[in-house]
Formats: structure tokens, C-alpha cells, sequence
């Protein structure tokens, strides 16, 4: 059963941060708040963990379209070709934030993933999960929790969200209430920028 714990965003306790990184570090699975849906996050380094991930998505790991979730941008090289000024500059103005950045995989991508052509980049606006990931030290992969609701695409309850996950993960973050409305995904890989889904992210700064 996952360990069940609450961190408030306005101020991430620093210990329970800590407890998150060293299940990652283990490689366990969690289950975290952002600036949008909540997500299943694990560590990128680990691939029996990205492997349980993809198993409880239902989609072979080297198919699946899960988004690296940064601190900030200082790391991207390692993920990404080489950048344009240009979109650069949108990525700035826009994170963090509610988007996701579709740019071009570069040649260090890890293993499971290096035949990827494009990899999608989040930088949430959200303390908890940007305090995870930099105290871990490299990008987790992430993928929003759905909801068998035909209504409500998406669980916005943490504590419904632990009653339905607690077997599939080690832990959940109770984080406040989330969002119901994913990101909006931009795809920044070609000439010019291309709204693959509108979701919560404003399009007007673009």
C-alpha cells in the first residue's frame, strides 16, 4: 500500500520533500500535484521504474509520449537539440506554467528513449513538484492521472486519487485540490509553433 502523505505548496516541509526523493531515488512510482492535473511521475534514470509506468499506462515504454518534468530550463541540452533564440524566448515567457513544450530529442536522450525524434518538456508552476525535482536532481517522466468518469476527465481529489492508486504506487502527495484541465501542448520541433491541444495555458502570450 502507498504511503499517503500532504505537503503544502505555499511552503514544501524540506523532510517530506526529501522522503519523496528517496522513494524515487528507490525507484518507486508517485503520484504528484502540479499547475494542472495531477500526475504519475517517476525517476528518468530508472528503467524498471519508466517500465511500471508504461505497464500501468497500457503502452510499450519506447512509444510512449510521457513529458520530462524540469526545474527550469538550465538542463535542457541534455534532452533537446540545440535551441533557437526564438523559441528560447517562448520558453522563457512561458514557464513555468501550464504547457507543454514539444521540442526535438537530442542524441543523449536515455536509453528508452533514444529513438525518439521530439520528447515533450514541463516545467510546472507548482513549488512541490519543481522542489522534487530539483532536489533529485534530474527530470522525472510524467503522465496525468485519468479518471473513469465520463464526466470529469480527470480526479481533482487526492484523497479519491490514493483510494483508487494506493497499490499501483508508492506514494501519493496530497497536495491540495488539482486542476481538471491538462495542459495546453505546443509543439515547437517544426518552423513555426503548432497548438496540439489547448488546455489551461493561455494562448494570447503567443
Amino acid at each position: 500500500m502507498a504511503e499517503f502523505i500532504r505537503i503544502y505548496k505555499e511552503n514544501p516541509n524540506p523532510r517530506e520533500v526529501d522522503k519523496v526523493v528517496e522513494v524515487l531515488k528507490r525507484g518507486g512510482l508517485i503520484i504528484y500535484p502540479t499547475d494542472t492535473v495531477y500526475g504519475l511521475g517517476c525517476d528518468i534514470n530508472n528503467i524498471k521504474a519508466l517500465e511500471r509506468v508504461a505497464r500501468i499506462k497500457g503502452v510499450k515504454l519506447e512509444k510512449s509520449n510521457f513529458s520530462f518534468v524540469c526545474h527550469d530550463l538550465s538542463n535542457l541540452s541534455d534532452y533537446v537539440k540545440q535551441i533557437e533564440t526564438s523559441v528560447f524566448k517562448i520558453l522563457k515567457r512561458a514557464l513555468p506554467g501550464p504547457y507543454t513544450f514539444i521540442l526535438s530529442g537530442s542524441k543523449s536522450l536515455p536509453n528508452p528513449f533514444k529513438k525518439r525524434k521530439t520528447v515533450g518538456i514541463r516545467v510546472p508552476d507548482n513549488t512541490i513538484a519543481l522542489d522534487i525535482v530539483r532536489q533529485l536532481g534530474n527530470p522525472i517522466i510524467s503522465t496525468s492521472i485519468r479518471d473513469d468518469d465520463e464526466v470529469l476527465e480527470y480526479t481533482t481529489d487526492p484523497e479519491l486519487i490514493f483510494e483508487k492508486w494506493n497499490n499501483l504506487v508508492d506514494l501519493v502527495i496530497d497536495g491540495g485540490y488539482g486542476s481538471n484541465e491538462a495542459s495546453t501542448v505546443i509543439d515547437l520541433s517544426g518552423d513555426e509553433p503548432v497548438i496540439v491541444r489547448e488546455g489551461k495555458g493561455s494562448l494570447e502570450i503567443f
